[in-house]
């Protein structure tokens, strides 16, 4: 048989070990070849090209050929699970910008108050922080749109645009009883997904909010800045809390700091051979682009203490995929304690390809494991000591939305196929329970917002405030934890009889 010639496409593509549907998506650029497609099933192919035709003839109206493709297209990849993604030219754009960390806006981190935007922070350097905008003033109006009524997202869009383009916000600022306009001439931003801080004398505060291009760069000027300030810190609390994820060789290299040289961070397993791989703490495992090592750069400029420093991780409900690994990671290897609660259990890896210049493709291709060989798919990491995000109990927490409650999600793998085994009679009395608690803290909460208007019901992450943060200063410094009385470890779904 003669040696087939016909060249071999080489996609470009990025792996991502995704978050939350709509939430972020970890990536690593990553080239995939493949010999040649699968043969097509020319029966169903023909189906769906008499379908075009009959809906494009025969509707009661004319439509978009290429919208009719295109919501073909989403809905066969929404079909398989709910991290499957088809990126249109908008979302695709939006998707970049999420896992860079750039956008062009004004440059704040905002909340809802109120019915009005509050800002959170200014983000640094920002047009913004440069205009004087500061903590805590609220934004009434967006040019000529009142704020009240609107969805954060809603006042996100307006507050975004084009570079070099204006911005009219009207600001009111509680301490000095004032509204004044404020014009903010847009440009890109970069946001910041670390934030530092020593929360008291020794003990150091590391907050990772999302895993993008630049985390890693500035984890380790924050970090290195936080150890000129003191060379001698005796503990540090990694805070991955409400974190969804983003790239995975962030994920990989925030590891590596805190762990030994070529210990396993991460093992993925799917389908194709590039799926099999097994991601170690080392640079050519999490430079992506070559060039200057920031965790080595930060293992040097720490003399080797980010290795051996007492570590405590939080994660909650909220902390998924990249996030996942690294605290699985570091609970493998021992090297930290991990406190809070069960996380979201995000464990499947997505491949993202371009289509074209300006679509792509988000496919789940894998599924992640730790270093002991856990799959945290479905399940999540369950740390060591369980502690509630308040003194009153996890107030909350049943609110948040977890891998086991997404449609079309995947096992974990070890797990029964659907209609293998019927569901229990305790799993059924399980989700009864969580629906219960639900409802219980939706009331609550209403309850919550009615008494007390416009204050945060959950305290700010690395306040004074901050419950378990405080705990886990507490487990650092050898003194009583105050450990949940109510979590437990949830149950996997459907097990092998």
């Amino acid at each position: 048989m003669g040696k087939q010639v016909g060249h071999k496409l080489k996609i470009a593509g990025w792996i991502a070990v995704g978050a939350v549907a709509g939430a972020l998506t970890t990536v690593q650029m990553q080239a995939v070849a493949r010999g040649s497609l699968a043969p097509l099933p020319l029966e169903e192919l023909q189906q769906l090209a008499a379908v075009f035709g009959m809906v494009k003839s025969d509707y009661v109206e004319p439509v978009d050929e290429k919208k009719l493709i295109s919501e073909a297209i989403s809905g066969m990849v929404a079909s398989l699970d709910p991290h499957s993604q088809y990126f249109d030219k908008k979302s695709f754009k939006e998707f970049r910008e999420g896992t860079s960390g750039r956008f062009v806006g004004v440059g704040i981190e905002i909340t809802m108050e109120d019915g009005l935007v509050k800002v959170v922070s200014p983000i640094e350097d920002s047009p913004a922080f440069r205009a004087g905008l500061k903590s805590g003033d609220l934004i009434t109006k967006i040019d000529d749109t009142a704020v009240k009524g609107l969805s954060i997202n809603d006042a996100v869009k307006l507050m975004r645009g084009e570079p070099r383009t204006k911005v009219l916000l009207s600001i009111f600022r509680k301490d000095e009883n004032r509204t004044f306009p404020v014009t903010i001439t847009r440009e890109e931003i970069k946001t910041q997904s670390v934030k530092t801080k020593m929360v008291e004398p020794g003990y150091a505060w590391v907050r990772v909010s999302q895993f993008q291009d630049r985390t890693i760069e500035d984890f380790a000027k924050k970090v290195e800045d936080l150890y000129k300030a003191d060379p001698k810190i005796k503990g540090l609390v990694l805070d991955l809390r409400n974190d969804p994820g983003g790239l995975l060789d962030a994920a990989v290299a925030l590891s590596a700091a805190f762990l030994p040289e070529n210990v396993t961070v991460v093992s993925t397993n799917g389908q194709l051979a590039d799926s099999k791989f097994v991601y170690t703490a080392a640079p050519q495992h999490y430079l992506r682009r070559g060039g200057s090592d920031p965790i080595k750069r930060l293992t040097e400029a720490t003399k080797g203490a980010l290795k051996n420093v007492p570590m405590v991780v939080l994660v909650n409900e909220g902390s998924a995929s990249a996030s996942e690994i690294v605290a699985g990671a570091l609970q493998d290897h021992k090297r930290g304690t991990i406190l809070g609660s069960q996380t979201f259990g995000k464990g499947s890896v997505q491949t993202v390809r371009p289509l074209g210049p300006d679509t792509g493709l988000k496919l789940t291709t894998a599924r992640y494991y730790t270093p002991g060989g856990k799959s945290i798919q479905a399940k999540g990491i369950v740390p060591d000591v369980m502690v509630d995000e308040t003194l009153e109990g996890n107030v909350f927490a049943a609110l948040r939305t977890r891998e086991a409650d997404l449609t079309k999600h995947l096992t974990n793998g070890k797990e029964a196929k659907p209609g293998e085994t019927p569901m229990t009679d305790a799993q059924r009395a399980a989700e009864q329970v969580r629906e219960q608690d639900r409802e219980t803290a939706r009331k609550r909460l209403e309850d919550e917002a009615k008494k007390n208007p416009g204050q945060r019901l959950i305290p700010e992450f690395g306040s004074e405030k901050d419950f378990q943060l405080q705990q886990a200063l507490n487990k650092l410094k050898g003194r009583p934890v105050l450990v949940s009385k109510t979590q437990t470890e949830r149950e996997e779904e459907k097990k092998d009889n």
